[in-house]
């Protein structure tokens, strides 16, 4: 257990810990803690960029209006340059595997209800987006500056790679869309299902400020993504923005339709781009060579 998790847990939730449940160690560390009064608790700590009092004050207005997501006990607070929050613990539930229309279908549905459930909660945008969403960005170049990825030898990304986030990003750019607030992760390995119903949804570290259209165009690519992530088939994807529109009730405008598609291509790109960089089999780049020319067709990009 880290030194400093035990005066944390009594300076805001009162008691300590006495039995660790689980830790997991990505870009947030995540502990799993049982307290002395009998409760089990989640703390999370990651490096701050300015985006987490958002993402915790978002998470905690979604368990208040009933989304499942486990509710925050703590606001996100400074312990050096870690941001650190609590939150209930909330196990059970399943992955739903599989990138087929129908899993599409009832993912589309579960980020349909999360965007209707976002729309009014006022917090301060969480800028800037996650990186694998951050086409937005105003550094210099293509990608947005990454020190751990940019220090790396950019030789070794395919050609083809570049060219299809440019393309991409142009058309995203080109857009003329009010941002909303939404999930910038909506992958298989986020969330779990109970029979047909979501459980819970995890990650509200990813929230992004985008167009809507946007959000949902990288959904529908990312949504089957477990480890190492991957780009669903076309027509799950189309399945999976026909359904989100069915389920929130409204058509998108022609230029929204393209946005989507070309939102589905950055998260694959910057993946594609990791994969080339570290040396990892390429998942994402084998499906962008298959699939690119078609989704900037869609994206008239």
């Amino acid at each position: 257990m880290e030194p400093w998790l035990s005066d944390w847990c009594r300076t805001h939730l009162g008691t300590a810990p006495v039995d660790v449940l689980f830790e997991a160690r990505q870009v947030s560390t995540v502990h799993g803690l049982r307290l002395e009064d009998g409760r089990k608790v989640v703390v999370k700590a990651r490096p701050d960029d300015g985006r987490a009092l958002a993402c915790v004050a978002a998470q905690t207005q979604l368990a208040e209006r009933g989304f499942p997501c486990a509710r925050p006990l703590a606001p996100a607070v400074m312990v050096g340059s870690l941001a650190v929050h609590a939150e209930e613990y909330r196990p059970g539930g399943d992955v739903v595997p599989g990138d087929s229309p129908d899993v599409a279908a009832r993912y589309a549905e579960l980020f349909a209800l999360l965007l209707a459930t976002l729309d009014g909660i006022a917090v301060k945008p969480p800028l800037p987006n996650p990186r694998w969403l951050r086409w937005d960005h105003a550094d210099p170049g293509l990608w947005p500056a990454i020190d751990f990825l940019d220090g790396r030898d950019q030789r070794s990304v395919p050609e083809e790679v570049a060219k299809t986030a440019d393309r991409a990003r142009r058309r995203l750019l080109a857009a003329d869309l009010p941002n909303v607030l939404g999930h910038g992760d909506f992958e298989a390995q986020n969330l779990r299902w109970d029979t047909s119903e979501g459980w819970t949804v995890h990650d509200w570290d990813s929230l992004a400020w985008q167009p809507e259209a946007a959000l949902a165009g990288a959904a529908s690519g990312m949504f089957p993504s477990t480890t190492p992530p991957t780009l669903a088939p076309i027509e799950s994807s189309a399945a999976f923005l026909e359904s989100y529109q069915d389920f929130r009730g409204r058509r998108f405008s022609v230029a929204e339709q393209e946005v989507a598609w070309a939102a589905s291509l950055w998260p694959a790109a910057h993946n594609a781009r990791w994969e080339a960089l570290y040396g990892d089999p390429p998942i994402c780049g084998a499906a962008l060579r298959e699939q690119a020319a078609e989704r900037l067709r869609l994206a008239n990009a």
